[in-house]
């Protein structure tokens, strides 16, 4: 891969993925000026993440990642999805059309997210998991950062939606103008059915994938509790003052970092082990949580939900690793929508999991209902044969 061309697509996604957890780290005084409950927080999740199911399905069943130019295709859903972003500042607008609009901003992320490891993966094919360990965390990055504007005073609710549709509008230009469709694109037909069934017939892809599901299961909706979970805390302890953006970024960004750790691990020891040993670290914080959750000791909460933080996602850029690597060129950009699709499916059952019983449940106990997802996705890696390394 061009020197160039890696650092354009990272900060790309970066910029145009900010768009993803805007909603929700303004979620307290959206809720605040429409009299909305904390509750609203999953709904509003999920509809950004049931937006980005239905823009993945159809642009896979279109294959327009294959089909089209990837690069044109990234620019395209970024403007789009950074005009959708700022349709909940509009004057006058109630919940319904908040949650249409973030729903209509996860269905252009669609564009993005995949597309962008699309167009990394036809830059380069060798050292590939290094490439999507930097461009995943960008995307956890981008994730975590509408927290880190919000921790500002400065920033109002408003700027918020502002600053990141702004980041969207200049990644999808940079992309656009820096960089080229890549040397090893290979122009796709219209999405087979068949054929996507074929690569699941691939005990490394179908690995690889249901790897990917069990991580997805955890992983979002451990995001979204995040805020929950240190507002808790807070509530116990009132006399703490506690920056909860601020945490809530760190503990969300410092993903990042292990992103592109992993990436670079994976080169040594081999990409299915170390993302395998980080689900099972994560699984692991799922099962210990009730005990860390139930100290009073600030410093042993942050430390532990910084650990879970940095594993919780250094397994998903070496996931994409193994789905790009074992799909056929011709359907790569489809296999990476289609299987992020389904992850992201996955992801709305588990935040509405976690939302319904919420409240209904002791908290410490919340994250044991994420735990199924890790061990299931480690004996679904273990039982579908040896994985790409």
């Amino acid at each position: 891969m061009a020197r160039k061309v890696l650092p354009v697509i990272v900060i790309s996604q970066f910029f145009c993925t900010s768009l993803w957890f805007a909603g929700n780290a303004v979620m307290g005084d959206i809720a605040k000026q429409f009299h909305l409950s904390t509750t609203f927080l999953a709904y509003l999740t999920s509809a950004v993440q049931l937006g980005f199911i239905c823009g993945t399905l159809i642009f896979a069943i279109l294959g327009i990642s294959d089909r089209f130019s990837p690069v044109k295709v990234f620019f395209t859903c970024a403007i789009i999805a950074a005009c959708c972003n700022l349709g909940v500042v509009i004057d006058g607008i109630n919940a319904q059309w908040i949650l249409c609009f973030r729903f209509l901003t996860g269905f252009f992320l669609a564009g993005i997210y995949p597309v962008g490891m699309k167009i990394a993966a036809d830059h380069e094919q060798q050292g590939l998991g290094r490439s999507l360990g930097f461009l995943v965390g960008a995307l956890v990055f981008g994730t975590s950062f509408p927290h880190l504007l919000k921790s500002m005073a400065a920033f109002s609710w408003p700027t918020v939606i502002y600053a990141t549709t702004a980041l969207a509008i200049c990644g999808g230009v940079v992309l656009l103008t820096c960089v080229p469709d890549g040397p090893h694109r290979k122009i796709g037909k219209a999405f087979s059915f068949g054929a996507f069934l074929k690569a699941f017939g691939n005990s490394k892809f179908r690995s690889a994938a249901f790897g990917y599901f069990g991580h997805q299961w955890e992983l979002y909706a451990f995001w979204v509790f995040i805020p929950l979970t240190l507002a808790d805390f807070k509530a116990k302890n009132p006399l703490l003052h506690l920056n909860i953006p601020l945490l809530s970024f760190t503990i969300i960004g410092i993903g990042s970092l292990t992103c592109i750790i992993s990436g670079l691990i994976s080169q040594r020891l081999g990409t299915k082990r170390v993302a395998s040993i980080a689900l099972a670290i994560s699984g692991g914080c799922c099962l210990l949580s009730p005990l860390v959750l139930s100290t009073q000791s600030f410093g042993l909460l942050i430390a532990f939900l910084l650990i879970w933080g940095m594993t919780v996602v250094a397994d998903s850029p070496l996931y994409s690793t193994l789905i790009a690597q074992n799909a056929t060129p011709e359907l790569r950009g489809t296999a990476l929508t289609t299987v992020t699709c389904i992850g992201f499916a996955i992801t709305i059952l588990s935040i509405q999991l976690l939302g319904l019983v919420n409240g209904l449940m002791n908290m410490k106990y919340l994250y044991l209902l994420l735990a199924p997802g890790p061990i299931l996705g480690l004996i679904g890696m273990a039982r579908e044969g040896k994985g790409k390394k």
